[in-house]
């Protein structure tokens, strides 16, 4: 009998282990303490994500504290203050072209951002003034993880790719504008992202972490379309998983969204593993025409959302839908888990644990 973490990596290498992994994305919404959250470390194959950059606090001037970035991709040479203001959490990057404002904004319901970094072509030219710094690379996370959980779980680090740097610093309206009026400057900020995630990611594979968990294409298929998919994803992630593969590390990646027409493209990235492969109507991923597709090149993870599905439907019916996309999918090269919302309910959880009995019914 394989252990979760072993169950995970066979699948996502496309082979058939001993049974279809049933796989939630960390723990919810769960009591991390409680049995319940302790019966699904055991009895799934959760993924667990951690993050090993970090900022440094650098100390406080008036108001406001200074930190160094731990973001790849800005650097740690970059200065950033941040002060509230009321309900607002206020960011400013120092560049030698003049600062740059950010603005988080907390509600009684819930958090947004109201404010972007960057609001203009003169603003994206600020953002590459900063001098370069490679952050501080500290894999002890992971590896603290890796051995807690022993072969209960698979430990990803989860990091943004090249492009979702870039629509991070810039409001969803003025990132599509950009791509309109200036592709050239997108495509010289994605492919500076890249050269320095290309560092990063390399000097956490020499530090031994092996696993990672990629997300920011969906800013590209859902908002831009198949060529700025071309340009902006597939060809900078390309030369960064290129060089994870060469420390025979594995890559999941993460995008929402309708997939369809991207598959294609998706197997010229070089990924070990894609979700969530949302169902209608969240996506239009059809699981049999995506095992058809590009399941025999990539592991397909998903296509049953954890929120509006697992959270909701009675068991009866979840196992219904189980077994019919392990069918479908199944049973070398799928694993079988919800959107990785992170936030899924205590339902959700005992659903997971059925499907568990369910898989391995199936498996014999």
């Amino acid at each position: 009998m394989l252990t979760s973490r072993e169950r995970l990596l066979c699948a996502m290498r496309l082979g058939t282990p001993d049974r279809v992994p049933v796989a939630p994305f960390g723990l919810g919404a769960l009591d991390p303490g409680s049995a319940l959250a302790q019966e699904l470390i055991e009895r799934t194959d959760i993924f667990l994500e951690v993050w090993c950059g970090g900022e440094q606090y650098s100390g406080q001037v008036n108001d406001s504290q200074i930190w160094s970035s731990g973001d790849p991709c800005l650097g740690a040479a970059a200065e950033i203050r941040t002060h509230t203001e009321g309900s607002k959490r206020v960011t400013t990057y120092e560049t030698p072209q003049g600062p740059l404002r950010s603005v988080i904004e907390h509600t009684g319901v819930t958090t947004a951002q109201t404010e972007f970094p960057c609001k203009s072509l003169a603003d994206a030219e600020k953002i590459l003034s900063i001098p370069y710094e490679p952050p501080q690379i500290d894999a002890t996370n992971y590896h603290r993880w890796a051995e807690r959980l022993g072969g209960q779980s698979l430990v990803l680090v989860t990091i943004g790719d090249a492009v979702n740097w870039v629509a991070e610093l810039f409001a969803p309206q003025e990132f599509c504008l950009m791509w309109a009026d200036v592709p050239e400057l997108m495509i010289e900020l994605t492919e500076t992202a890249a050269d320095r995630l290309c560092y990063f990611y390399g000097e956490l594979c020499k530090a031994g972490a092996k696993y990672f968990r990629v997300y920011g294409g969906e800013y590209v298929s859902v908002q831009l379309g198949p060529e700025a998919f071309q340009r902006l994803v597939v060809e900078p992630d390309r030369r960064i998983f290129d060089l994870v593969r060469r420390y025979e590390g594995v890559v999941h990646f993460h995008n929402h969204g309708p997939m369809t027409r991207f598959y294609d493209q998706l197997l010229e990235i070089g990924i070990d593993s894609l979700d969530p492969l949302e169902a209608p109507p969240w996506g239009d991923c059809d699981i049999a025409e995506a095992k058809a597709r590009i399941g025999h090149s990539i592991c397909l993870v998903g296509n049953i959302d954890d929120m509006e599905v697992l959270g909701k439907y009675p068991t009866e019916k979840i196992l219904g839908m189980g077994r019919e996309l392990i069918e479908k999918a199944g049973p070398d090269g799928y694993i079988l888990a919800g959107t990785s919302s992170g936030t899924y309910t205590e339902h959700a959880a005992r659903n997971f644990l059925a499907l568990v009995e369910l898989s391995e019914q199936m498996a014999g």
